[in-house]
């Protein structure tokens, strides 16, 4: 298709995994040392997070919030960058 000399494609972008837990679980000694925490007191249930966490390691719990699959994150903080909330927070791994 092209629109003023500008082409473009008509393909999908970005991931779409249907059904949680898709990503590999981690080998010994590679988990993340930061995992996501929700403050419930400001998240508003958008699900940004859910949609843009690339190993679809998030789940919406049964009361409407958000919580991380902790065998599927990867620690990556997309979930974190993309709260415009400031709901969700890193915190370090026991």
């Amino acid at each position: 298709m092209a629109l003023g000399g500008i082409t473009f494609k008509h393909e999908k972008v970005g991931c779409a995994m249907l059904a949680g837990g898709n990503a590999h679980p981690y080998a010994p000694g590679t988990k993340p040392e930061l995992l996501p925490v929700w403050d419930k007191n400001l998240c508003v249930r958008c699900a940004l997070c859910y949609i843009y966490c690339p190993h679809a390691a998030i789940n919406r719990l049964d009361d409407g919030f958000f919580g991380v699959n902790q065998n599927f994150c990867t620690g990556c903080g997309i979930c974190h960058r993309e709260c415009w909330f400031g709901a969700v927070s890193m915190q370090e791994v026991d």
